[in-house]
């Protein structure tokens, strides 16, 4: 299900963690939860993995991670506002010492001119340490916009955690 630099990519997570006794939250919109199921598809993952939050609707991102409303009408969902807001959250609704999360367009529709398909914003943040914020414009279809995301959200997870 998952191919092997998505694996690699997850175990550098975990290793990462198990190592400075941490716990992982994750708070994915665009990515539908893969970020936590890449995480999860490794054995033994329970020591690391604390939640995931799939927070697709507006709605779901404020009633679950706390985003504020003026980020998602101000910016916008796909935003690095939201993108903040949802690792922030996520840290503060659950047990976790370290969250990312990950917004954007995967397409194929939905893209305009200022947020094209392939737009994606992503924060990482862990207690004690400076928050590390990526936008990116993904080439690519949705599959592949989505299967870079996560690549993105767990090189993120694996650098914040390593410090």
């Amino acid at each position: 299900m998952f191919d092997h630099e998505m694996r690699e990519a997850a175990e550098r997570v975990l290793v990462a963690c198990r190592k400075r006794k941490l716990k992982v939250v994750t708070a994915e919109s665009c990515t539908g939860g893969l970020v936590a199921a890449t995480l999860t598809a490794i054995a033994g993952s329970s020591d690391v993995v604390e939640r995931g939050f799939v927070t697709y609707a507006n709605e779901a991102k404020r009633e679950m991670l706390g985003v504020p409303w003026d980020a998602l009408l101000g910016h916008g969902a796909v935003s690095e506002p939201v993108a903040r807001a949802m690792a922030t959250g996520a840290l503060t609704h659950s047990q976790a010492d370290i969250a990312v999360s990950v917004t954007g367009v995967a397409g194929p529709g939905g893209g305009s001119e200022d947020k094209p398909v392939g737009l994606v914003h992503l924060a990482a943040v862990r207690t004690g340490h400076e928050p590390i914020v990526e936008r990116h414009v993904f080439p690519g279809d949705r599959d592949v916009i989505r299967r870079v995301s996560v690549l993105t959200a767990l090189a993120m997870l694996a650098s914040l955690a390593e410090r």
